[in-house]
């Protein structure tokens, strides 16, 4: 049997999961663990220059391939560095696994230089965690870590490794396990099948139904098995922020996103839906607005993985536990195969309604906003970009009002193409995670849609992106503020702009592409908007840097009124339902 040291064990058992890139920045306790790396080739190291930055790539890449992402920090600074992109994974129900350096095993407690409680200060928003006790249980402890971070609902799982524990002094026997067994953590897989033929009953029943899917349709690889079902039905479907791509955003029979910012047709055919459909969704509060007057008619199907996401916040009246995939499969099988059909009728009057609701306010009918001036608006830029793209592109994003107009403009027509923090909002994560969905696919045309606030966070990637050769392109929508605060401030405060402004503070964008070795581009007149856009992409071996101005006033709509139901949403500045 081979004999290792610890850090070469640790190397070899990613190795031997199939780990290809590991996104990391190297430090004290962890340079035994990257001398490993040095002595060897299968293992890729992404030498990011933060590393939150190294969490966001491998969230990104994850998301983008549906494999398990891989970060290795060191102790301390560089762990506690890590927290936000773990929670980022953790809220998003993304699988990965963070490996970080720690103190020697005699110095734990002792306040020792760099020194901080990973395990402890990570527990609320991992999955699971470790603490190495002995090099001769890496494997073991590796194997458990990816097998818990994918099954199930995914998430991140730390593993805590004292820097003795990896010294090149001291060899142990290496075996990779093959298979794992945890005896407290058996996931379910397929679902109750007494249940699967109960919503399927309810479901060909439905008179207004409406297919709400969310970012489990995704992770669970459902996304085709939902789009022959909803075919075969000819139901509606809308998509959470998360779930946009789980159905084909250019579809007929796509409502476009729901809840906060959804579309008028979606949210008014969820609050008057009679069985609303809801897989790999969880009902989160920037949907369901006030759960007292959430969808008052409906009898509800749930489809989770996770048991806990069930009757959490909407009691369901048929909850399903299990896997996506499988539980499509059985439901699409018994409707395929059974007699009973959907009441064609019932279905073409829903869709008469549902088609009026799209005719009086959908976004996609006509432009709801003004657009006849000389200012460039966002909404534009996001068109733009997809036509200029095909609609095929990855696009990761920030947070805030960029964000939601990608969300509603960007039609994805596939899934883990739309890459973006929903559960945390994470400011900073749009530059990293496009360099994790560009290392997933090198041929691919990466976008990164940001803001003049949200980039900044992590500009200092613009580095990695050089040494690494990323030509992602940035899209960014500069309008002097944060804008989603300077929104809220407008709709709810007066007008009074408290910290949400930057006077005259803000960098040269190009320059500072530039500077980094990058293109920079400046888009400041409507008319240039679509010729410049398509240069930055046809630069397809640069980082390419389009610093757009856009109107500073505009908000995002629709907009739901904060502690109302679905149906009653701001359409713009002056108008409401």
């Amino acid at each position: 049997m081979e004999m290792l040291s610890g850090g070469d064990m640790l190397i070899r058992s990613l190795r031997d999961e199939g780990v290809k890139y590991l996104f990391g920045y190297p430090g004290g306790a962890a340079l035994h663990i990257y001398d490993a790396i040095f002595r060897q080739q299968d293992v890729q190291h992404i030498l990011v220059r933060h590393e939150q930055a190294a969490t966001h790539a491998a969230d990104a890449y994850s998301r983008a391939t549906g494999e398990v992402g891989t970060v290795l920090v060191t102790s301390g600074p560089g762990a506690t560095n890590a927290i936000t992109g773990i929670a980022t994974a953790y809220m998003d129900s993304i699988p990965m696994v963070v490996i970080s350096g720690q103190v020697m095993s005699h110095l734990i407690g002792e306040d020792a230089f760099q020194e901080t409680d990973m395990v402890g200060i990570s527990r609320p928003i991992v999955k699971h965690s470790f603490m190495i006790k002995h090099p001769s249980e890496i494997p073991e402890v590796v194997k458990k870590a990816y097998y818990i971070a994918r099954t199930g609902r995914p998430g991140p799982v730390v593993i805590d490794v004292p820097k003795d524990l990896t010294s090149p002094f001291e060899t142990f026997p290496y075996e990779y396990p093959e298979k794992v067994k945890i005896r407290s953590y058996t996931p379910a897989t397929r679902g109750h099948a007494g249940q699967i033929k109960k919503a399927a009953q309810l479901l060909l029943e439905a008179r207004r139904p409406v297919i709400y899917a969310g970012g489990g349709v995704v992770q669970g690889n459902g996304s085709e098995l939902l789009t022959d079902l909803a075919k075969k039905l000819n139901y509606p479907v809308t998509n959470t922020l998360m779930g946009l791509g789980a159905y084909p955003g250019s579809d007929k029979q796509f409502l476009g996103m729901l809840g906060m910012h959804g579309t008028y047709e979606a949210n008014m055919a969820m609050h008057h839906a009679d069985v609303i459909f809801a897989v790999g969704a969880r009902f989160d509060d920037r949907v369901t607005n006030a759960v007292k007057q959430f969808c008052p008619n409906a009898k509800i199907i749930h489809v989770d993985v996770d048991p806990a996401s069930i009757s959490k916040t909407v009691t369901a009246d048929i909850p399903i536990v299990g896997s996506v995939e499988s539980v499509l499969s059985e439901m699409l099988a018994l409707i395929l195969e059974g007699d009973d059909k959907p009441d064609e009728g019932a279905i073409a009057s829903w869709w008469t309604q549902i088609n009026e609701w799209r005719e009086r306010h959908g976004l996609y009918t006509a432009p709801r906003y003004d657009n006849s001036g000389e200012k460039i608006m966002p909404q534009d830029v996001i068109k733009t970009l997809h036509e200029v793209t095909g609609g095929d592109a990855y696009v990761t994003s920030d947070v805030g009002q960029h964000q939601m107009f990608t969300a509603q403009y960007y039609l994805f027509d596939k899934p883990r193409r739309w890459i973006n923090s929903g559960g945390l909002g994470t400011m900073g994560f749009g530059l990293p995670a496009a360099m994790g969905a560009q290392m997933a696919d090198r041929d691919a045309v990466v976008a990164c849609v940001t803001g003049e606030g949200s980039i900044q966070m992590c500009i200092q990637e613009l580095s990695t992106c050089t040494q690494y050769h990323l030509p992602i392109k940035i899209i960014c929508l500069n309008n002097q503020a944060l804008g989603m605060v300077r929104q809220w401030q407008d709709m709810q405060y007066s007008s009074r702009y408290s910290e949400s402004l930057y006077e005259d503070s803000l960098p040269d964008f190009v320059k500072l592409a530039e500077s980094y070795g990058h293109v920079g581009i400046r888009v400041t007149k409507k008319e240039e908007l679509k010729a410049k856009m398509e240069e930055c992409f046809a630069m397809k071996d640069r980082v390419v840097f389009m610093d757009i101005s856009v109107d500073t006033s505009e908000h995002v709509y629709p907009m739901q009124v904060a502690g109302a139901a679905m149906r009653d949403m701001w359409l713009s500045k002056t108008e409401r339902t």
